[in-house]
């Protein structure tokens, strides 16, 4: 049995790739969620006209891969306290929010923010959005898989593979 979570960390496709690298992930899929446009286009998205935020829908399996651990990756390749951006990427589009799909992983992902601002894990303020997943749409076909169809893309090289590489030192018990 499969369980699906819910993340926006900037680009899609640097998120997917990295979300791929763990043991216990059955798929990922890129798409939008948070905004107010139905069905909404890459190109509208991009413009800031949907309120989506770029993100993926994660399928693992619960009992190789807790939905903890995937917030400590998730937590891991993005930076949670710039607002509305992720690297070379603006806009509201790309900004940091989780989507729980249930009550359990609302609580969850809360808590997780509380523990990691007492830690001090971050020296500025997490902004990260914590809200209710209403409708995830898959964004365009040539988006899925695509660090795997891309590996020598100038924006991959640059922004998904160091996340991966963070993922594969990092959570190596937990790796491919």
């Amino acid at each position: 049995m499969t369980e699906t979570a819910t993340f926006g960390g900037g680009c899609f496709w640097c998120t997917e790739a990295a979300m791929k690298e763990l043991d216990g992930v059955e798929s990922v899929t890129s798409g939008y969620a948070g905004g107010h446009v139905e069905d909404p286009s890459y190109e509208a998205v991009c413009r800031g006209e949907t309120g989506h935020a770029e993100v993926v829908q994660v399928e693992y399996d619960p009992d190789v891969l807790g939905y903890e651990d995937l917030l400590k990756v998730f937590f891991t390749v993005h930076d949670p306290t710039q607002l509305n951006r992720q690297g070379p990427d603006v806009g509201t589009q790309y900004r940091s929010i989780i989507l729980a799909h249930d009550d359990d992983q609302l609580e969850l992902a809360k808590a997780f923010v509380v523990e990691l601002t007492e830690e001090g894990a971050y020296d500025d303020d997490i902004v990260t959005e914590i809200e209710r997943l209403e409708t995830f749409y898959e964004a365009e076909q040539y988006h899925q898989d695509y660090y795997e169809k891309n590996p020598n893309d100038s924006y991959c090289t640059f922004n998904a593979q160091p996340k991966i590489e963070k993922v594969r030192q990092k959570f190596a018990t937990k790796a491919n």
